[in-house]
């Protein structure tokens, strides 16, 4: 049996000097807060200060924000043929590019508010605050910081609750009570922007304050010196009222040894210390806050408790013993992604890219990446959480049916780039992707695999079918065959939509999606629906005993910029695994990507999807070579995070981690019909809880 809390204490993130680029992170999976060495967010701007940086931000699943505009017009959408028939898309129109502009960054993610300190003599600095020690505890979920200020230590512990979107801190330092330091709570208007806040429109945004259990007269004399053992004790509670244009929210803020004062106009809290220690929580909420909250050592036991059943159950990986140095690098990168998966991505909404970090794509969730976030939660003995995501689709089934419906498909078309209320973000690429439509057909599978449980198939019947559904009224019959035609877009976002024939990748999941939903309706007792379709499906194209990204593309490796970005069409043989694949030709393919590829385009999950298809192929020292390979977007922080180096840079990606997780398990437990380890000499990896992949 594997000593978890032995493994994890290697790994935990310990900082004894400014890591400005690597901030470290709480969470609960739906509610995130993110902590400079101080472990707050004293430093927000020297963080955010350029385009590279790591924001430090406090973000949650249900909290999005949208500009108020007035939309006069309708979008126009555009055109397409469609083997004889007229699609329409919410494509780029640069007769309504200001329109379009609005929609896209509506809804988007913002930041709910900082906490951080201020001293009364001086403006804090990195020039005159010292780091210490700050160790993130990832067995407890707990970040412990202490830091100088002028030879005076601070200590804080910070966490959040695990079931409420509160974050706790406790402040122990001598300045406390000398009333030198103390304790501002920020709020800024929203921002479709990175960091998700504007802290300088504060006429676009409204702050309401309520004090409870706190007489007018402490709150006039907050400055006072007077330390009476009764004020001591006595518990600080305010609820906060916050309106940005329609979006609500409340804030509740409870603690001991500290008075306040509000100042409404600036969005701002006070905390005046009194104590050389004192606790404090701040939790938000949409509608009601629970004003009978935990106290800090209470909520501090549960997230203890939290953290401990979590790392105890599931799949976990020990690459103790093992003699190639690497190994010890790839187990921090597992335990790490373990831990800012569960913190950001483990909520009742799929996650954006950079999860509940800051914002990417203005915090918008892409669903073709919600493989990559989360198929690897079924082999590391998670299939609970990716449950939620089935649930998701059942959610938005209606809408999935309405898109299918009003472009003249039946079943249901998932999409691409949204808010949780799915409706499609306009776009010259998004629109056009279609590899995300098997995902809910590979995540009941995998699921089912795990589970085998008849429940299972008829809670998802629906969802499975309505999927399978749409796909076979996406091909077209052209007299020989079944072919996916134009307009589309594959995986590798190269490509024009009207030129693109059998993509690889799209070609073969299509195929698996068809043949499970044929197997889910044989499970059931259903006569198969989708044979026809199997067996006259074209076949990916070839030349020169290589792949292509598709049948019009003979020129994939030889012009730009066809030889960029994802490489999709090892995807066909690695995430998925088909008998219409030649080996031989998909290893020459592995090889030309490898040696001709533009590598500074690859993103990060296109390194544990390239190592799934050299472990498919039997080529495993080559699969561990990929997972780790020196790469502008293969770059993992102290913190654990797949930071995005160069075009389209950010401080993290979430589909990275995932992904690794799914290669990882791949590589351990096995996949297909071949069962156990495929590690490479050099690697001792025992593990717990882990299911072979498909």
């Amino acid at each position: 049996m594997i000593n978890r809390k032995k493994v994890l204490e290697k790994y935990n993130p310990h900082y004894k000097k400014l890591n400005k680029n690597a901030p470290l992170s709480v969470g609960n999976g739906a509610f995130c807060f993110t902590a400079d060495f101080t472990g707050l967010q004293t430093f927000y701007n020297e963080y955010s200060a350029d385009k590279d940086a790591f924001p430090l931000c406090t973000m949650t699943e249900w909290g999005w924000h949208s500009y108020p505009y007035n939309l006069q017009t309708k979008l126009r959408l555009t055109p397409f043929d469609t083997f004889g028939r007229t699609v329409y898309y919410a494509c780029d129109d640069a007769e309504q590019e200001e329109l379009f502009k609005k929609i896209r960054v509506n809804a988007h993610k913002f930041h709910l508010g900082k906490i951080g300190f201020e001293h009364s003599d001086k403006t804090l600095s990195f020039n005159n605050c010292e780091p210490v020690n700050q160790t993130l505890s990832l067995w407890e979920g707990i970040l412990f910081s202490e830091f100088k200020i002028e030879d005076e230590n601070i200590k804080t512990k910070t966490f959040v609750h695990p079931y409420e979107d509160t974050v706790y801190i406790r402040i122990c330092s001598p300045l406390l009570k000398e009333r030198k330091l103390q304790l501002n709570i920020t709020f800024p208007y929203a921002s479709h922007k990175k960091t998700g806040a504007d802290f300088s429109a504060n006429e676009l945004h409204n702050t309401k304050v309520f004090y409870k259990n706190t007489s007018r007269h402490e709150r006039k004399n907050a400055e006072s010196t007077d330390k009476n053992k009764d004020k001591k004790r006595q518990q600080r509670q305010i609820c906060i009222d916050r309106l940005l244009d329609d979006t609500f929210y409340k804030v509740f803020i409870s603690g001991f040894g500290f008075t306040t004062t509000v100042e409404e106009k600036q969005h701002i809290i006070r905390l005046f210390p009194y104590d050389d220690c004192i606790e404090f929580c701040v939790g938000f909420n949409q509608q009601e806050i629970n004003s009978q909250c935990d106290s800090f050592d209470e909520a501090e036991i549960k997230c203890k408790n939290f953290w401990e059943s979590r790392w105890s159950s599931g799949g976990f990986m020990d690459f103790s013993g093992s003699a190639d140095s690497r190994a010890y690098e790839l187990e921090r990168r597992i335990i790490l992604s373990q831990y800012l998966i569960s913190i950001q991505n483990s909520g009742k909404i799929p996650p954006a890219e950079t999860g509940l970090s800051c914002n990417s794509w203005y915090g918008k969730f892409h669903l073709e990446m919600l493989f990559w976030h989360n198929a690897y939660l079924a082999l590391w003995g998670r299939t609970e959480e990716l449950k939620k995501s089935l649930e998701y689709y059942k959610k938005i089934l209606p809408t999935a049916k309405e898109i299918a419906s009003s472009q003249g498909f039946h079943g249901a078309r998932w999409p691409k780039m949204c808010d949780p209320s799915a409706k499609n973000t306009p776009s010259s690429v998004a629109v056009f992707l279609i590899w995300q439509q098997p995902h809910p057909i590979m995540f009941a599978e995998l699921i089912w695999r795990v589970e085998k449980n008849d429940a299972i198939l008829r809670e998802y019947r629906e969802i499975v079918i309505e999927t399978a559904e749409f796909i076979k009224s996406f091909f077209h019959w052209d007299g020989n065959r079944f072919i996916l035609g134009p307009p589309f877009i594959p995986a590798q976002e190269r490509h024009d939509p009207k030129n693109v024939l059998n993509a690889a990748f799209e070609l073969e999941y299509f195929r698996f999606a068809l043949q499970k939903a044929d197997e889910w309706l044989e499970r059931l007792g259903e006569q198969k629906r989708y044979d026809e379709i199997i067996k006259n499906m074209s076949l990916p194209a070839v030349k020169d005993g290589v792949y292509l990204a598709h049948e019009n593309c003979p020129d994939t490796f030889t012009r730009l910029p066809f030889y960029t970005d994802h490489p999709s069409m090892l995807m066909m043989y690695g995430v998925l695994t088909s008998e219409k694949i030649d080996p031989e030709k998909m290893s020459a393919t592995l090889d030309m990507v490898l040696s001709i590829w533009d590598k500074k385009t690859f993103y990060g999950w296109d390194f544990p999807m390239m190592a799934m298809t050299a472990c498919r192929l039997g080529r495993y020292k080559d699969a561990l070579e990929i997972l780790l390979m020196d790469s502008p977007k293969n770059t993992w922080l102290e913190n654990g995070h797949n930071m995005q180096e160069g075009d389209d840079a950010l401080p993290c990606y979430l589909p990275g981690n995932g992904g690794l997780l799914l290669a990882a398990a791949m590589l351990a437990a096995g996949y297909g019909d071949k069962e156990g380890s495929s590690f490479p000499d050099g690697f001792n990896v025992k593990f717990e809880n882990i299911f072979r992949y498909i």
